[in-house]
């Protein structure tokens, strides 16, 4: 079972602040980078979505995932289809791709409640590695192997914005809605269901919880969260491919939430932060072994961070004297 490790519990005074500083941040970033490194900071935010949903399979629901990548490959689709082929305006592509991801979330989550540990594990991994080759065989829907091309949302005349700006602020919408949205969620019933499941099974069911519904319904949620991100990946990268949605996003997406910290807010975000970035450092070191380097870099994070980075910020910040 899958649960996230004890660390302590800050205030909401220190939550709030904290939020309110990175939300000032991230709105000023935009403005003082280049091009290339707002497209980075874009691409963190789409990858914090589908971490957040991932995250609430793994670190509150104590399910586990390697085929998140394929919620995010549907939602991608979506978007590029219904932008290629039926040419609707790109927000209205996010609920499209969401409810698809809902569905088949859920249509997984049926048998996966059956299943638990490695089981569960290599059900969801032979999920991403036959989504490539389905991808491709029906070329007539995805564009096979080449992929679809599509615009990129154009902005107002009256925001007065760049088109990499304007992408960053409509994807900081998209994740500070799905933030808000999570943190709602985790602080009704349905959160600490979750929590009591991840838990203890045994002991949720006798207190009432339904088990096969709970987890179908993680399993739901998160692949909508990771549907979502994918669609907002189709709007910045205008390009979508089977080749992109490898079994390695899924390994890479698992990977960095463990990094970032299950079972909290901020685990997200800093495990995009990992998966954006520490694969191009790796490759920068040593361009013969990439994978290698990434993987170290994985266990010496694990090694000094075992709750994940999330668990070492909450630690050192415990540690600022206050006053009374």
């Amino acid at each position: 079972m899958i649960g996230a490790a004890a660390r302590p519990a800050l205030s909401p005074r220190w939550r709030w602040g904290a939020a309110v500083a990175v939300l000032a941040a991230a709105c000023y970033a935009p403005f003082q980078l280049v091009p290339f490194h707002v497209f980075q900071l874009t691409m963190v935010l789409v990858y914090a979505v589908a971490l957040l949903g991932l995250n609430l399979l793994v670190g509150h629901a104590g399910q586990i995932s390697l085929g998140h990548g394929a919620f995010f490959a549907v939602g991608a689709y979506v978007a590029a289809i219904l932008l290629e082929r039926w040419e609707l305006p790109h927000l209205l592509t996010l609920p499209f791709a969401a409810a698809l991801a809902f569905l088949l979330g859920l249509g997984l989550g049926v048998p996966a409640i059956r299943l638990r540990g490695l089981y569960l594990a290599l059900v969801t991994l032979a999920i991403a590695i036959f989504l490539v080759p389905l991808l491709k065989r029906f070329e007539g829907m995805t564009g096979g192997s080449m992929g679809l091309t599509t615009a990129k949302p154009v902005p107002p005349a009256w925001s007065g914005l760049a088109e990499d700006q304007w992408l960053y602020f409509l994807t900081l919408a998209v994740a500070v809605a799905a933030f808000l949205l999570t943190a709602g969620l985790l602080r009704s019933r349905v959160g600490r269901a979750l929590h009591a499941v991840r838990d203890n099974e045994a002991a949720a069911e006798v207190m009432g919880v339904r088990l096969s519904f709970y987890k179908t319904l993680a399993f739901a949620w998160s692949a909508m969260f990771a549907g979502a991100a994918g669609c907002v990946y189709t709007w910045v990268i205008g390009f979508v491919s089977p080749d992109s949605f490898t079994v390695n996003l899924s390994i890479n997406l698992l990977a960095g939430l463990v990094v970032g910290g299950l079972g909290s807010l901020l685990g997200p975000l800093l495990g995009a932060l990992f998966v954006m970035f520490v694969p191009s450092i790796a490759q920068s070191v040593n361009d013969a072994a990439p994978g290698v380097v990434f993987g170290l870099l994985i266990v010496v994070v694990m090694y000094v961070a075992p709750t994940g980075l999330s668990g070492l910020a909450e630690r050192l910040i415990k540690k600022i004297p206050r006053k009374e």
